[in-house]
């Protein structure tokens, strides 16, 4: 039989904790996701219920009415009610060790139901985006930046982009093209900028301080998304300078592959000998390596790059022979937590060495010391 709130007659309810009795009996709660409230029940003699209410407990009513019409739910009463010991929103309530009858109702009426990873909701707006192959599913994430397989219950990406990273997938647009491109839209449309009027955008281009490199990936982004709505409009003219890249010396970045942990010395190594892109090295598997040969195959690049083969140390391959291979891909983790756990072992070593060059080596830092040095080796500007 479905739980039913007893308070709005809803069943969208799910389990929320037990509460203790005097006796130490367990009774479980619920919570109602359409008003917020929480509520028990226990059936008791003579069909007495009782509940999480605030006054007394409701005894013998009649099974055919709505229970919420016996309880005082009148703000205005002079009886206690769950108005007044409202608690913080979100705020953690662990068991009770005495019976709660008589004390104030917890109200929830901003819970955030994303917390509820099992239940998946359909998405908004994927309807018409080619269900049968998952492309609409790819594109939404893509659109909204979530990670594949979260609860998705309030989508709050616009369906204009949803549409316009599908449009984009079927235009052969690589992932990290299309997240980029949605990314700059959805910031100009928070800066007040209409995506259907040209005008509006070249005003919000204008007026922000952003530097002349993200204006150029801007007006990229916006261009693509007015070819998809068959608008025209004149693009802004934006004068970029290239800026010399910043090139650290080799024991700097010795320093930093000797003061990170086990995982990400062992990326920061494989920057360091083969020069890949950080998305390049993430998606590396454990086919790619020959450990006998001592060599790393590069099947998935970037770019429209050619697939390449490099020759590494036995440093390296002692670093990711002692990995667990828990899956096909050697590293595990997502390009976000990486890049946060290697600015966090970056900065303390920054301060620890007073050596505030540390602080502006990226990932891409080694690609540039690697072209660098095969350069001055090679003498070849394309090697």
């Amino acid at each position: 039989m479905a739980v039913q709130c007893p308070f709005c007659n809803s069943q969208q309810v799910f389990k929320a904790g037990f509460r203790v009795t005097g006796t130490g009996e367990r009774i479980q709660r619920y919570l109602c996701r359409l008003c917020g409230r929480r509520f028990s029940f226990k059936p008791l003699l003579r069909n007495e219920v009782k509940v999480n209410i605030g006054a007394k407990p409701v005894e013998a009513l009649d099974p055919a009415e709505n229970l919420a019409d016996g309880l005082n739910l009148n703000p205005a009463s002079s009886e206690p009610g769950f108005e007044d010991s409202a608690l913080p929103v979100r705020e953690d309530v662990g068991p009770h060790a005495s019976t709660i009858v008589g004390k104030g109702l917890n109200r929830l009426l901003s819970y955030d139901s994303k917390r509820r990873r099992s239940e998946r909701v359909p998405p908004t707006g994927s309807e018409n985006m080619n269900p049968n192959e998952g492309d609409g599913e790819k594109a939404l994430v893509l659109a909204t930046g979530e990670r594949p397989g979260q609860a998705r219950t309030r989508i709050q990406a616009d369906p204009e982009l949803i549409s316009f990273a599908f449009w984009l997938k079927k235009k052969g647009r690589s992932e990290s093209t299309i997240k980029g491109y949605c990314s700059m839209l959805n910031m100009l449309s928070k800066q007040g900028a209409n995506l259907n009027d040209p005008e509006s955008v070249k005003e919000v281009l204008a007026k922000n301080g952003k530097s002349d490199r993200w204006k150029e990936l801007a007006i990229a982004a916006c261009d693509a998304y007015f070819r998809m709505k068959g608008l025209t409009w004149e693009k802004p003219r934006i004068q970029t300078t290239r800026k010399i890249p910043f090139i650290p010396t080799e024991q700097e970045l010795d320093v930093l592959i000797a003061g990170c942990g086990p995982k990400t010395s062992a990326l920061l190594q494989l920057l360091k000998e083969t020069g890949m892109r950080i998305g390049e090295a993430l998606r590396l598997k454990w086919v790619d390596i020959d450990f006998e040969r001592k060599v790393v195959i590069l099947n998935e690049p970037e770019k429209n790059s050619n697939s390449r083969v490099f020759r590494v140390s036995d440093k390296l391959i002692g670093m990711l022979s002692r990995f667990p291979r828990k899956g096909e891909r050697v590293f595990t983790m997502l390009p976000g937590s990486a890049k946060a756990t290697f600015k966090a072992s970056r900065k303390m070593l920054a301060e620890k060495l007073n050596n505030p060059r540390l602080l502006r080596i990226t990932f891409h830092t080694f690609r540039h010391w690697k072209a660098t040095m095969e350069y001055h080796r090679t003498k070849d500007s394309k090697g």
